[in-house]
């Protein structure tokens, strides 16, 4: 194989790990600035939980491991840098998918970006402040006089952080499937046709995301049916139409000879 012809694929890979480089960076630019806060916001984490435990006239949470404490505040910390640096990977993200777009499509890259970290954030707030209240109150409904919830730190954490990543990134859907309709991967159609599959593999991946109960689940599957609503809607008004598709052809016919004019000075010098 030609240099030529191996030059594009390891442009690419060497793109990917720059994004993935920068994405760190921000990653951990974030865990730095949030490690100072790290008590405040465990904190703030567990509010739902001990509002709901106070409930039960028993706010208090423990740790079973000496280390267990701070290895828990080191996660806080990161799980927040992660939150916190979401539209720096969004945007590597969509900046690496750019090049496939076409030039018409790229002015949508920066309302792209900013969707992105708005659906997250309206994800991660519903797993907040409507998932967790209502969850918490089932899983303590089952304590009795004789039986106390005694949740610990690391548990917790892995439960919270979980959960809340999992709403963030399940509430891009809209956004996902309106780009894959802009792109021609999807219809309207399609998505139509296929409502009841994808409503059954909502409760699925539900059942496999949320802890196993019917609370839970619910309450992940319902917003996505929504979503998918609001997919089709999406897909109906950005979609890929007919006089889009003539103008990629020509769109396809000037990038072709652009290259080709490309090669043949190259092949000239």
């Amino acid at each position: 194989m030609s240099k030529e012809e191996k030059s594009p694929f390891t442009e690419h890979l060497g793109e990917l790990r720059d994004r993935l480089v920068r994405s760190f960076i921000a990653v951990a630019i974030g865990f730095v600035a949030a490690y100072f806060f790290k008590e405040k916001l465990f904190e703030i984490l567990i509010a739902p939980l001990v509002i709901a435990m106070g409930e039960n006239g028993n706010a208090q949470m423990i740790f079973t491991g000496l280390p267990e404490a701070f290895f828990t505040y080191l996660k806080v910390a990161l799980l927040t840098g992660i939150i916190l640096a979401t539209p720096v990977l969004f945007y590597e993200f969509w900046m690496f998918v750019s090049p496939g777009l076409y030039r018409a499509e790229k002015k949508y890259f920066l309302p792209i970006v900013f969707l992105s970290v708005f659906f997250f954030a309206v994800g991660a707030s519903f797993g907040y402040f409507i998932v967790f209240p209502y969850g918490f109150k089932f899983f303590l409904g089952f304590a009795t006089e004789t039986i106390s919830a005694m949740p610990s730190m690391k548990e917790y954490l892995s439960f919270a952080s979980k959960m809340l990543l999992a709403f963030g990134f399940v509430f891009e859907l809209p956004l996902v499937l309106t780009f894959m309709a802009r792109m021609g991967l999807v219809t309207v159609p399609f998505l139509k046709k296929n409502r009841k599959y994808a409503i059954l593999l909502f409760f699925v991946g539900a059942a496999l995301i949320t802890p196993p109960d019917v609370v839970t689940q619910v309450m992940m599957a319902l917003p996505l049916m929504l979503l998918y609503e609001i997919s089709i809607i999406g897909a109906k008004i950005f979609g890929k139409k007919k006089t889009d598709d003539s103008e990629d052809e020509d769109e396809k016919k000037r990038t072709s000879e652009e290259h080709t004019e490309t090669e043949n000075h190259e092949d000239q010098d």
